[in-house]
């Protein structure tokens, strides 16, 4: 039985692993490999990385460091977790295993512009031409042509976000008709936020500007944002009895705690800024809160 399974291998997951690894404790971590980190072309948020650095990198850095201090990797689909008398049972596609915490840090999935295949999402991705986070790189659209696909208070409140950085904004209605109510209606118009209703569907990368399908005809822009919400991948947390909000992310406690003794959450599966360096920041709170709540269980080392 490990000391701690972590399921999710994101900044997140890897950051606990090594936590937990020079704690001196037993840990694996099981990575299905769709962490949206891995996604990200270049992040100039990370301190320490003035030129940026990709996802994959930083993955590859710290996959490395964890690996360093005897972290067990292992790409596995977690598809059963039950919370046990002495622990927890983690059932995988591929073998059960035991622990006596769990950490989750499955972190949440980007709903994609609806019509766009894996391929030219990929492409327009890598090219900057699709952001999700404008957070993370809204200064990359200072003055350039930027589409939000995105209606109601949600896509609002994005473009209105995003105002900040440029002036030249579209938000696409993602069907036929913008549902926006009265005070969405005031807050775009006093913004100058232009509006043309979908549906959208179609896309093409052209040049250097991806291409959207409108009710208004095609239109180009140096950079899309989809404001289509995100799905939080809190399954398992519901399998083990953990408290969920409305919303579907993990409540837990000023130490990553969640209601069920024992679990605990980090990351963009709890609610956050979906930011690299909060999700690494629970990580080790988290992380330093299993250890602690161990050692009174048992003495760690002998």
């Amino acid at each position: 039985m490990d000391d701690c399974i972590i399921v999710g291998g994101g900044p997140a997951g890897l950051t606990a692993a090594i936590y937990l690894a020079r704690y001196h404790l037993s840990v694996r971590l099981f990575d299905c490999g769709t962490s949206r980190a891995a996604l990200i072309p270049c992040t100039h948020n990370h301190a320490g990385y003035p030129d940026g650095i990709a996802g994959t990198d930083l993955l590859n850095r710290m996959q490395g460091q964890a690996r360093k201090y005897g972290v067990v990797r292992e790409e596995k689909q977690v598809v059963l977790l039950s919370h046990e008398e002495d622990g927890f049972e983690v059932r995988t596609d591929k073998g059960t295993f035991g622990a006596r915490t769990v950490l989750l840090a499955t972190g949440v999935f980007n709903r994609h512009p609806p019509g766009m295949g894996d391929d030219l999402h990929n492409a327009a991705l890598a090219k900057g031409l699709l952001r999700y986070c404008p957070v993370c790189d809204g200064y990359e659209v200072t003055d350039k042509r930027v589409g939000i696909i995105g209606t109601g208070d949600h896509g609002t409140a994005e473009a209105v976000f995003l105002r900040s950085y440029t002036k030249d904004l579209t938000l696409i209605s993602p069907t036929h008709d913008h549902e926006l109510d009265d005070d969405c209606v005031s807050e775009l118009d006093e913004a100058g936020i232009v509006r043309v209703d979908g549906p959208c569907g179609q896309y093409e990368i052209r040049g250097g500007r991806l291409a959207v399908e409108t009710a208004q005809g095609w239109q180009e822009f140096d950079s899309v944002y989809p404001a289509l919400g995100s799905d939080i991948r809190s399954d398992l947390a519901v399998m083990a009895g953990a408290k969920c909000s409305e919303s579907g992310c993990v409540v837990v406690d000023d130490h990553q705690r969640t209601s069920v003794p024992g679990l605990f959450a980090a990351g963009d599966v709890v609610k956050g800024l979906d930011q690299i360096s909060h999700a690494m920041g629970m990580a080790g709170v988290a992380s330093t809160t299993i250890r602690n709540e161990l050692a009174e269980a048992r003495p760690l080392r002998r």
